[in-house]
């Protein structure tokens, strides 16, 4: 097994109080986070929305 970093496995699911959907590094979040809206600014720097990805197939 490697030990690099930036796979599936190193993301967390963050959903915000309408229901979208965030992957966020693990690495970027400090603590226990259970919505986007209890993040700081430079946690939500580490997220991507997956509205912008998921929908342009």
């Amino acid at each position: 097994m490697s030990d690099e970093k930036g796979g599936y496995g190193d993301l967390v699911w963050v959903r915000d109080k309408d229901g979208k959907e965030y992957a966020c590094s693990i690495d970027a979040l400090k603590g226990k986070i259970k919505t986007k809206e209890e993040m700081s600014e430079a946690e939500l720097a580490g997220c991507t929305d997956l509205s912008t990805v998921i929908g342009n197939w």
